[in-house]
């Protein structure tokens, strides 16, 4: 079977700041942007890179969500505990000083993990985590 991943998807609840930071901290293109004020679903993704994606979303906008849920999600989203992704990239040392010159939240800074990768934690706007491993 031959299959990609195509676009997996992150809430924000500002898609301003949520676009800055990643076209401009993380360096990644626009695909697309639609939609008004908070309402806007905007794609990104990594340059030369047009089959992978990331959907930065409106949260709990499904109709099928009750009132519990969306306050549920609002509460997560504020802890940091509703969103994460794992990216990769060849120079993380690099990456992270961007990263932090950008003003996120620093969870964890480049580090030697004992099971074999090195990686850092920050928090986007929105307060999804972001993980990023060294390509080796």
């Amino acid at each position: 079977m031959d299959i990609t991943i195509h676009t997996t998807s992150l809430p924000h609840d500002d898609p301003d700041a949520s676009l800055a930071f990643y076209r401009d901290v993380l360096g990644f293109e626009v695909r697309s942007d639609v939609g008004q004020g908070r309402m806007r679903w905007i794609t990104v993704g990594p340059v030369g890179q047009p089959g992978t994606s990331i959907l930065l979303a409106p949260p709990a906008v499904d109709p099928g969500i009750t009132e519990a849920e969306r306050r549920t999600i609002t509460e997560m989203m504020a802890k940091g505990t509703y969103g994460w992704i794992l990216l990769a990239t060849p120079n993380l040392d690099a990456l992270f000083e961007k990263v932090q010159a950008g003003d996120a939240e620093v969870v964890q800074e480049p580090t030697d993990q004992p099971y074999g990768i090195r990686d850092c934690a920050f928090r986007d706007p929105a307060g999804n985590l972001v993980r990023v491993q060294q390509l080796r």
